[in-house]
């Protein structure tokens, strides 16, 4: 591991001759030692306790030496900020209760402290710091994302619920997606205060929408979160085709992390050298075998060879059965 290359290359100034590498969910079910903690505990008991956060997200770090490690949390953890339930059911996924589907259900989320829920990952922030040097990566989902979520009560396929409060009532849909930007923004800050080196966006179902409404829900809600932030370098991470990457680009984050269905080398061309790229193996190649991912690896890391501004990561985050030995294969050929 070096720990320096990840915010050299979200600057630029990585000439090393090997870019930084980390993976989406590099804490999770693919590995034995977080498997053996969640025999113990429950995946929001390691969400709120603050030495579990601080031990989970140290776990592939000593496993693996990627070069940044992210905090150990939930995008959803808001949503208990609001108010609001959340649980996590096994072959279900998240479920919030009740969900928010009308002004009058915004009105009630307004007004509420962000403390009491989230000092946990604030604590977990500051316990990291004192353990590693390695750069920590601070996150929160961007405020169309989360807006889906407690529009739909949790996990779904389609937006049925959301794009309908869209069509219905915009102007509604727009006053709930600003209070979660605003939440979102002052979480954040408290990320950057806690300790954080760089904060990533997830905007997992925003290219969904059409790129007219992308613009106005997607883009336009992350603006208002990115406007209210202090100084922390932010990276934006959209699956989608490449106009919405233009569109991101927009918003001069530091970087954009970049889905494995998108090429690096025309997006590089097309967005110029201003801003960092992330990504964007495919995480289905991690289930392969070793030959293979090293395979795949090289040919990701010739096509940005000498990119001062790429980070090696996967298109999306990492699959649950993925074998141990291939993101070894995958972080050494990075390496080496």
């Amino acid at each position: 591991m070096n720990n320096t290359l990840f915010l050299q290359a979200l600057r630029g100034e990585n000439r090393s001759g090997r870019p930084p590498v980390w993976l989406m969910r590099q804490a999770g079910r693919y590995m034995p030692a977080y498997r053996a903690l969640r025999e113990k505990h429950s995946f929001l008991e390691l969400c709120h306790d603050p030495s579990l956060i601080t031990k989970v997200t140290l776990l592939p770090i000593q496993e693996f030496g990627f070069d940044a490690a992210i905090i150990f949390s939930d995008i959803l953890l808001i949503a208990e900020a609001f108010g609001l339930s959340l649980r996590f059911e096994e072959g279900v996924g998240p479920i919030i209760d009740p969900p928010v589907r009308s002004h009058a259900d915004v009105a009630k989320l307004k007004g509420r402290s962000l403390l009491p829920t989230l000092s946990c990952v604030l604590e977990g922030i500051r316990l990291f710091k004192k353990e590693s040097s390695v750069p920590l990566i601070g996150f929160a989902g961007a405020p169309f994302t989360i807006a889906s979520y407690l529009i739909e009560g949790g996990s779904f396929s389609g937006l049925k619920y959301t794009t309908e409060w869209v069509e219905r009532d915009p102007a509604s849909f727009q006053a709930l997606v600003d209070l979660i930007a605003d939440y979102t923004a002052a979480y954040i800050n408290l990320q950057i205060e806690a300790g954080i080196d760089a904060v990533q966006l997830f905007d997992s179902w925003a290219h969904l929408l059409q790129p007219d409404i992308f613009s106005r829900f997607g883009a336009g809600s992350i603006k208002r979160v990115l406007t209210q932030l202090k100084t922390c370098p932010v990276i934006l991470f959209c699956r989608g085709p490449e106009p919405y990457y233009e569109i991101l680009s927009g918003l001069q984050p530091a970087g954009l992390s970049i889905g494995w269905d998108t090429s690096m080398v025309a997006l590089r061309k097309s967005l110029g050298q201003g801003i960092a790229l992330q990504g964007n193996l495919d995480p289905n190649i991690l289930l392969t075998n070793t030959s293979t991912v090293k395979r795949e690896t090289l040919k990701l890391l010739k096509s940005m060879q000498g990119d001062p501004r790429f980070i090696c990561n996967l298109g999306h985050g990492i699959l649950p059965a993925t074998p141990v030995e291939n993101v070894h294969a995958f972080v050494e050929c990075v390496h080496s």
